[in-house]
């Protein structure tokens, strides 16, 4: 099994652009589900990860990872390229 990374965004959110930049560098595909407008995905969003009031909010294999500023840290401590070689399940 591959990978998942999904990623909540809204329209016109530098932070959103920031993290699906840093994804597209690293050449990782991503599920992106656009919350501009609320709706289900937003609420998808909520009762995925309840206490985020933010975007963009990432998923690797199902797990919340945060936003833009936890991706990065991530990749600064070197850990994202791991999670995102690991296979979901």
């Amino acid at each position: 099994m591959t990978t998942t990374v999904e990623i909540y965004t809204k329209f016109g959110c530098p932070y959103c652009v920031r993290a699906k930049h840093l994804l597209d560098t690293k050449r990782v595909s991503y599920q992106e589900y656009d919350v501009t407008m609320g709706g289900a995905k937003r609420d998808e969003m909520l009762a995925r990860a309840p206490d985020a009031r933010t975007v963009p909010q990432i998923f690797i294999n199902g797990a919340a990872i945060g936003g833009s500023d936890d991706l990065r840290e991530l990749e600064s401590e070197g850990r994202l390229d791991i999670m995102l070689n690991a296979t979901g399940g």
